[in-house]
């Protein structure tokens, strides 16, 4: 149940070209607390229940625990989350042998996004495609849960 995920910004949609699969994301927050988030997520279809602990090793593990929840449940939970939903668009591009998730915000964090690794090791090596930009990972206003609360468009 440990996640060890990179976190990179995205120089331009070139990666678009790329995409497999695209799908709509809502989530909303139980609690935004940095030593263990609870998100609520609606993905087209189904919803999820996700709880994170703090991360380590400079932000690129920490604990994970994520069950499915009918959409219907998800959407009653939504409506008990902390002001400041996330909208994005997640698009799954796979390089190499590994897949990032290439998050396309929407609402107030319109402009950003951000593209993450699952890896097996803190240490793997994976092939850096020319659209990837600066690695953000650690950097806690990328998080989902501080883009909740801190917003993108209030960042200029």
């Amino acid at each position: 149940m440990i996640e060890i995920e990179r976190k990179f910004l995205v120089k331009d949609r070139s990666f678009e070209n790329e995409a497999e699969t695209s799908r709509t994301i809502k989530q909303g927050f139980l609690s935004t607390d940095p030593k263990r988030t609870v998100r609520i997520r609606v993905e087209e279809t189904r919803g999820y229940i996700t709880v994170k602990g703090i991360s380590t090793d400079g932000g690129v593990s920490r604990f994970e625990w994520e069950n499915p929840l009918s959409k219907e449940a998800a959407e009653a939970l939504f409506k008990l989350c902390l002001p400041g939903k996330i909208e994005k668009t997640r698009h799954i591009v796979t390089v190499g042998s590994h897949h990032f998730e290439v998050d396309v915000f929407d609402g107030d964090n319109q402009g950003l996004i951000v593209a993450e690794i699952e890896l097996s090791d803190p240490e793997q090596v994976f092939e850096k495609p020319a659209w990837l930009g600066a690695e953000v990972t650690g950097d806690q206003k990328y998080y989902n849960a501080s883009l909740s609360q801190h917003p993108y468009k209030d960042w200029k």
